[in-house]
Order: C-alpha cells, then structure tokens, then sequence
C-alpha cells in the first residue's frame, strides 16, 4: 500500500473515518481502493489502499496503479468531441449521419427494448412505442451526449465482431480493426429503444457511436485522437487504452472480474467491458486505465477553466448544466447531481457534475467549492453483483467535505 498524502490527513476526524470506511469495505466491497482529491487546485489527498492480488498480498496497491475506468472513460472522449465542437470541425446540432453516413443504411427502424447491460436480458417495448419506427437521420450529436438519442442502452456487440475471446493481453495485440469494423457494423443497424430526442435514457451504443465520430472527424484511431486532443495538452500521462500492449506492466494494473463465460480468466490488464474488449480494448464507452491522480487532474482542468483543455467558458457551462432530463440529469456528456440517493452523497453541492464507472470508479466535481475527488475500485472483483458499493461512494463523498470544511 502507498503512504497516502495530503493535508486532509491532519484532519483526525476525516482521518478516523477514513480508516472506519476503510475497515467496512476493504476488502469486502474491493480489494483495492486509490483516492485522489483535488482543493483549490492543490492535492488534498493522493493515496492507494489495498492489494492486487488480496489472495498473496505480494503486489501491494500503490499510487500508480492503474484502475480500468469503464464508464469513466466516456467522459474522456466526450471531451474529446467537445474539442472538435469549440475547434469548428462539426456542430452540436450536426447530424449523426454527417460523419458516419451509413448509419442511415437502414432507415427507419423499428423500436425495441434493447438489452439490459447487466443482466444481458432483452427489455419490454414500450407500448407506446408499438407502431413506431424512427428516423435515424434525426440523431444528432448533442443527442449523443446527452443520452437522448433512443439507441438501446446495451447490445451483445462483441459477440458480432467475434465469438472467440481475444488472446489473453501478455500472448498479443488486442486492437483488431476487424473486430471493431464487424461491431459497427452490428451497431449501425439495431433497432431503437424509443424516440429521438424523447427523454434520457442510457446508451453505450451512443457513445461507442460517438468515439466512432472523434476517430473520423481527427482522422486517427480513437486512443491517439484520444492523446492529441485531451492527454497530451493536459500532461496526462497515465491514461491508457491496452496497458498491456503498452508496454505496462500487468502488475501495475488492477485486476477486476473472473470472467467464468466468454474469456474464461480473470480480467487483468486487460477491460473488463465485454464489448469494450471484443472490440479490441478500444472505444468510446468503456476501456481506458488511469490513475486516481490523473483522473482527478482531468476534473480539474474542467473546473479550473484550464485553456488547455481548449474550449470555451461557454460550452464549458453548457456542459455542465441540465441539458436533458430522464433516467438522469444530463449536460454534455456530464452527469448531474440528482437530489436525494446521488453517488455524490448529501454534501457535495447540487451543481456538481460527474460520472460513474460499472468497475467501482467514480469522478465529481464541485464547482462551489472548486473541488474534485477521483475514486477508483475495482468493486467488480468478487463479481459483478457485488453490493455496497453505492453506499462506499456516498460515505466517502460526504467525508471529503467534512474534511475539507474542518468538520
């Protein structure tokens, strides 16, 4: 474990909690735990607790270990797009199918339930929906973002570009370009889930379709339109696609889900997203590592106003305020804080935005009190059903302020 830093530690309340919620969710929640909170622009608290391997306890969790984002990673290439928006190379109002024109291949298209992306289960249609079909050149890009653009939340996409696993990451390259051409080509052809522009429902098929969209617009595959847009001019150093690949140790990553099913192995160094890795590690909804650290840093150019980021004052709140409502409060690509059960907790302030990760991450930002806080788990260790990890995310948030106010 490292020995964590920062001047919330000379706090003995936050301290003693700290080491109490620790004690309740260590390793029965997660195996590993990395907290990066980030004051006014100064680090309040970088730390990592816990084990990669909790079986041996021989790779002790340090500050540098990579956590796999999942969701978290959407925000990253939203980003991204958002670059493109403020640069002029596309418009939020722009059509879909302006850049990625045979999405409209097959047009109109029924509406069906979907999958869930939990259960792998096929969702009831909306009666309402019954003798509908839409228009999918109606997507627009801003309906992306905002997760109202009714593709269904979750599709087996990995099982269209190949029903073998990839190779374990040590015994090869994960990127196959066939593997991503055979999934697009699923995703450009599935039913809706309801409407354009009806409501927020949530879709990593959106998303998957708008890291398509960066990588056409940059003309580079998405991880390097990834580096040029958004790593690179922050200094983000960590943030990766394929760490294996990469030439990272396995070691340095942490291990998630034993896949009993498709990959029959536990997922490490490699996404546990299983679209995400059948794709080849690669794409828009799910597959980067990163650090607590860098995580954190990356909530701070955002309520910095950080000129490196290169967008304006303006998209900058556009994105952070209520654009869509529905399953969520939606900016651009931003989850806002909900009243009553937010992953944020009760203190953090009601304009805070953030984003979730199915892994256990988590990244939210308070603009009131200019302060981020980046957490990384790897809940999904025990398995995908592991529980508490909602209340671990609401305590810890509430005790960050605490701290941080002298509570």
């Amino acid at each position: 474990m490292s020995s964590p830093t920062g001047s919330l530690l000379a706090n003995k309340r936050f301290k003693t909690g700290l080491e109490a919620l620790l004690e309740r969710y260590l390793p029965a929640t997660f195996p590993a735990l990395s907290l990066c909170v980030i004051h006014r622009g100064d680090i309040a608290l970088n730390g990592a607790w816990g084990w990669i391997d909790p079986e041996t306890r021989g790779l002790p969790v340090g500050a540098d270990a990579l956590f796999d984002l999942a969701s978290v990673t959407k925000i990253f290439v939203e980003t991204s797009f958002l670059t493109l928006v403020e640069a002029g190379k596309i418009a939020l109002e722009d059509r879909l199918v302006a850049v990625i024109p045979e999405f409209a291949q097959l047009n109109p298209r029924e509406i069906s339930g979907g999958q869930d992306p939990h259960t792998r289960q096929f969702l009831p249609i909306d009666g309402d929906y019954d003798e509908l079909s839409v228009d999918v050149t109606a997507v627009r890009f801003k309906h992306l973002l905002t997760h109202t653009s009714g593709l269904p939340p979750w599709r087996s996409v990995y099982l269209l570009a190949s029903e073998a696993a990839p190779a374990p990451p040590a015994y090869g390259s994960a990127c196959e370009e066939t593997r991503w051409q055979r999934g697009l080509a699923g995703m450009l052809r599935f039913p809706f889930a309801g409407p354009v522009g009806e409501a927020v429902r949530y879709t990593d098929i959106g998303i998957m379709l708008l890291g398509e969209a960066v990588s056409r617009l940059h003309g580079v595959r998405l991880d390097k339109a990834l580096t040029d847009l958004i790593l690179d001019p922050l200094n983000l150093r960590s943030p990766t696609y394929n760490p294996v690949q990469n030439g990272i140790p396995r070691e340095k990553t942490v291990p998630t889900e034993y896949d009993k099913i498709w990959r029959r192995r536990r997922a490490w160094g490699e996404v546990h997203d299983e679209n995400a890795c059948g794709l080849g590690g690669i794409a828009g909804h799910a597959g980067l590592f990163a650090t607590a650290r860098d995580v954190a840093a990356f909530g701070e150019a955002w309520v910095s106003g950080d000129n490196r980021l290169r967008l304006s004052s303006q998209l900058r709140q556009d994105a952070t305020s209520q654009q869509a409502s529905g399953q969520f409060r939606m900016g651009l690509g931003w989850m806002l804080k909900a009243a009553g059960d937010s992953s944020a907790g009760e203190l953090y302030s009601h304009s805070s935005y953030g984003h979730t990760g199915f892994t256990g991450t988590s990244l939210w930002v308070d603009p009131i009190r200019q302060m981020v806080t980046a957490v990384l788990t790897n809940r999904v260790f025990h398995g995908r059903h592991a529980e508490n990890i909602h209340s671990f995310r609401r305590s810890i948030h509430d005790l960050v302020v605490r701290g941080i106010e002298g509570r």
